[in-house]
């Protein structure tokens, strides 16, 4: 059986929880970087044609299978919530008012956020620099790539974070 590029690749969005990196693709496929980036580009046109649910994604330096902005609530109520909503609303408060002193993240939404920092810096979204008795807090290279954002930069982050405030 000879097996296609695109469906092996469709394959491997399918599978990953995460983006996956063309070179990650490469090594696991055996597949050249230029035949997954064509692989790549013909699925995205396929999806993109088809009336489907999902979409293929650049995120970050990988690529993702995701769906598309006005399917997720329905994916979202079946999907296992791998970070409670409390710990979630201190990532997001920390992405959008990134640099943050620990401090005055706990000032403003309560000292159980100590904890919750310690969970993200553990899952690698957050990154922790020591300044005098707190630290200052933003967001690492992870964190778009977990939550699906285009782009890394803080100032992509918060611009995500306010289109899905008011629900675009």
């Amino acid at each position: 059986m000879d097996l296609q590029p695109v469906r092996i690749i469709e394959a491997v969005l399918f599978s990953s929880p995460q983006p996956v990196r063309i070179s990650d693709m490469e090594t696991q496929t055996q597949l050249s970087a230029a035949t997954i980036r064509k692989a790549l580009k013909d699925l995205t046109a396929e999806y993109e044609s088809r009336e489907t649910s999902l979409r293929v994604a650049k995120v970050g330096s990988g690529y993702a299978l995701l769906l598309k902005d006005e399917y997720a609530p329905f994916g979202h109520a079946f999907a296992p919530k791998e970070i409670p909503d409390n710990i979630l609303r201190t990532a997001s408060w920390i992405a959008y008012h990134q640099p943050v002193l620990q401090s005055d993240l706990a000032h403003a939404l309560g000292s159980k956020t100590y904890a919750d920092v310690k969970e993200l810096h553990s899952l690698g979204l957050i990154a922790m620099k020591k300044k005098g008795h707190s630290y200052v807090l933003s967001t690492t290279k992870r964190f778009p790539e977990y939550f699906g954002i285009n782009g890394s930069s803080p100032a992509a982050i918060k611009k995500y974070l306010e289109e899905r405030a008011k629900g675009n």
